[in-house]
């Protein structure tokens, strides 16, 4: 089973996350966090910027986060926003886990 797990952000940072790492940054973090709970066959973390949507999701996430003014790094797990702004790995831990994925360690216990 491999999770998709879409980062929405731009190359700006929005005005209240001056501090924070940019989404680009974010995605990078997220996929070595994970992998590293999860391994890297159980999850794949796509960036993509909002200002230049690819796909038709792409394209209706960039207008909802316009519209909606949501806050980015937009992370979201199967359609649903996970994190917003400076996202919690703690949801989206909570999120995979919920969809059946499992931790490494959790793997290697059930094998001994």
């Amino acid at each position: 089973m491999s999770v998709e797990i879409k980062v929405f952000g731009t190359e700006q940072l929005c005005a209240s996350c001056v501090n924070l790492p940019s989404a680009k940054e974010t995605a990078d973090w997220l996929e070595a966090a994970l992998s590293r709970k999860y391994g890297s066959d159980s999850i794949r973390i796509l960036y993509s910027d909002f200002q230049q949507p690819q796909t038709d999701d792409d394209k209706n996430w960039a207008q909802r986060i316009i519209e909606e003014d949501l806050w980015y790094p937009l992370v979201v797990i199967s359609g649903e926003i996970v994190g917003e702004g400076n996202p919690k790995l703690k949801d989206i831990h909570a999120k995979l886990e919920s969809m059946g994925v499992k931790p490494l360690a959790d793997l290697v216990d059930s094998e001994s």
